[in-house]
């Protein structure tokens, strides 16, 4: 039997599209940070990853499996920026680069609804203490770990809402070009169908363990999340791709989606 080898991020947020993955016969599964499955694709160690949309610009031959994906239609809780200033005066922004999807969601938002152009420096390159320099988070930290003293914070779900009236998809399942797929988008789509039928011990197994609250765990994926990926989400991240390369994030042509 040919093994699949597929790569997923840890995060809570992930849970439900991988749920049980690991012991379907055929299936091997690993976790990364998000930003290092493209590189996983690129080196040959995955046949399938939920990639960081931004990410399906810089690869040749992906096909995006509609089989899943982490969405919202509104805010997302661990996708955000906290800042000492208003949003409209950070002139210096520090990110959690695991994302790259986040980081160039965050370019495309001040850009063009605060029109302002900030340096962009690495996260880890700052003292955690320094509290005068806005901070870009992702993640289960977000929430766990909210930062303290950040009088003013932006939810890039929620400003993507705003601007454009369209879910935001951080992420899909996507295949590299030439892997002979079989059922697998059946089983992963009967994976998110279990994930989402035990919410409950997810959170009991994952989000509990990692500092979730129970109440905001549950509301996190229940609510906030979306996890199929339609063509209003298709729409979505075409947008985004142009807003990206309007801004010189993605070089070249763009790419069209190649859809399963």
């Amino acid at each position: 039997m040919q093994t699949i080898r597929i790569g997923s991020v840890s995060f809570l947020n992930a849970k439900p599209l991988i749920y049980g993955l690991e012991e379907i016969p055929g299936i091997k599964l690993q976790l990364e940070v998000p930003s290092r499955l493209i590189d996983g694709l690129l080196e040959d160690r995955f046949d399938v990853a939920l990639l960081p949309v931004i990410d399906y610009q810089r690869m040749d031959g992906l096909r995006i499996l509609t089989s899943g994906g982490i969405a919202c239609d509104g805010p997302t809780l661990t996708v955000r920026v906290f800042s000492p200033t208003p949003i409209e005066q950070i002139r210096t922004l520090a990110c959690d680069t695991d994302s790259h999807t986040s980081v160039a969601l965050a370019r495309v938002l001040l850009s063009e609804r605060y029109s302002i152009t900030p340096e962009f420096v690495p996260l880890d390159g700052i003292s955690p203490d320094d509290r005068c320099i806005a901070r870009l988070l992702i993640g289960d930290k977000v929430v766990c770990e909210e930062p303290k003293d950040f009088p003013h914070q932006l939810d890039l779900g929620e400003a993507w809402k705003a601007q454009t009236g369209l879910p935001f998809v951080f992420a899909c399942w996507m295949a590299r070009d030439g892997i002979d797929l079989g059922d697998l988008p059946m089983q992963l789509a009967a994976a998110k169908r279990n994930g989402l039928a035990n919410v409950e011990s997810i959170i009991e197994r994952f989000a509990i363990p990692r500092g979730w609250r129970p109440d905001a765990a549950r509301e996190y994926l229940t609510r906030y999340l979306q996890f199929d990926i339609t063509s209003r989400h298709l729409e979505a991240i075409r947008l985004f791709h142009r807003k990206a390369r309007a801004l010189g994030l993605i070089p070249g042509e763009l790419r069209e989606l190649q859809i399963v």
